[in-house]
């Protein structure tokens, strides 16, 4: 989907439309940007940014709260729309999502006009636009999404595969982020075809478990299917606070509420499907926006063991903290006993 949570919105909202909005927190309670149009995009917005830095960069921006509940049931509609096509849909968030129409028997066969079809009916039924990419696997199907964005689509057919990729810019694959980036840049590497000078073993040896990944998808390979029942793998809730929280004492006293939070979204989502719990974490946002994290290897969720993780994790940088976060990962082994301890 195109901006979703902000193209919602508009579409509840005319009289926005063509004017910059951003959807999030507002700069008072130190909000960020949880999405912003095309618009807004143009002055320098964007997601995860810290709302205060967006009003600075455009100060015509138009602040709209998260409607969670409203998003919720438009994605749920066109998730429907997806099953008409296909039963493997992969979900990725709300407003994004994997189909594979291998042996789809609509618009015969052809991929490419399932996709206008899809994107005509999304239109059609919630006037709001969604952009697609087509290819032989799930890597580039995502790469493609984003090649004629908004209210577009993309297609690289298994014979174009090798010319596509070999121009494609490094920063383009999933996993690789800034610093990784960087580091490609200063080992000459820009696009995928820089990377395919390499072998695997020297992937291996430069960038660790994610070389072999490395060596794959810079030649467009990517065998992974569209599981369309995702298990779960971790659950989390988080904060940020209105004023920093200065001292240690000052976090611990945050955890209750943020543990009784857990605790009321771990049970609703442990009535959908039980899943047993192995490992608990914590994260801490700091002042100068570094983020650390801890955890420890746990079937029971006890407040007091989040208490140690977050003494663990303040001492690591002994300054203010701006966001707390509490968390658990779920194991994939069945028959394993928990415990849910409130207080």
């Amino acid at each position: 989907m195109d901006c979703f949570y902000a193209a919602v919105e508009t579409r509840e909202k005319p009289h926005l439309n063509g004017q910059p909005i951003a959807v999030g927190g507002t700069p008072e309670s130190r909000g960020v940007v949880a999405a912003c149009n095309y618009e807004a995009r143009a002055f320098g917005v964007h997601s995860a940014m810290p709302m205060s830095q967006a009003l600075i960069k455009c100060p015509q921006l138009k602040i709209l709260s998260v409607n969670m509940s409203l998003y919720k049931n438009v994605s749920k509609h066109i998730q429907n729309i997806f099953k008409n096509y296909t039963d493997l849909v992969q979900p990725l968030s709300l407003d994004e999502a994997f189909l594979d129409v291998t042996n789809s028997k609509q618009c015969k066969g052809s991929a490419t006009l399932i996709a206008q079809k899809i994107r005509k009916q999304i239109f059609d039924e919630q006037n709001l636009t969604a952009s697609a990419g087509i290819a032989p696997n799930k890597f580039l199907a995502k790469v493609a999404s984003d090649w004629n964005k908004p209210n577009g689509q993309f297609v690289i057919t298994p014979d174009h595969v090798n010319d596509f990729v070999i121009q494609l810019p490094v920063n383009k694959i999933f996993g690789v982020g800034k610093v990784t980036h960087k580091k490609m840049l200063r080992l000459g590497i820009e696009t995928c075809a820089d990377l395919q000078i390499f072998s695997q073993l020297e992937l291996s040896k430069l960038f660790g478990k994610f070389g072999n990944q490395l060596y794959s998808l810079s030649r467009g390979i990517d065998n992974r299917p569209v599981i369309a029942n995702r298990i779960r793998k971790s659950l989390s809730v988080e904060d940020t606070f209105r004023q920093d929280k200065t001292n240690l004492i000052m976090c611990l006293e945050e955890i209750k509420p943020l543990f009784k939070s857990l605790v009321k979204r771990l049970g609703k989502s442990q009535k959908n499907k039980k899943l047993p719990i192995k490992c608990l974490y914590v994260k801490l946002k700091f002042n100068n926006f570094k983020t650390t994290t801890a955890q420890m290897i746990s079937s029971s969720v006890e407040i007091v063991l989040y208490k140690k993780l977050i003494t663990k994790a303040w001492n690591r940088g002994q300054r203010p903290v701006r966001l707390i976060g509490l968390g658990v990962q779920f194991s994939q082994e069945k028959n394993t006993t928990q415990m849910l301890l409130p207080f």
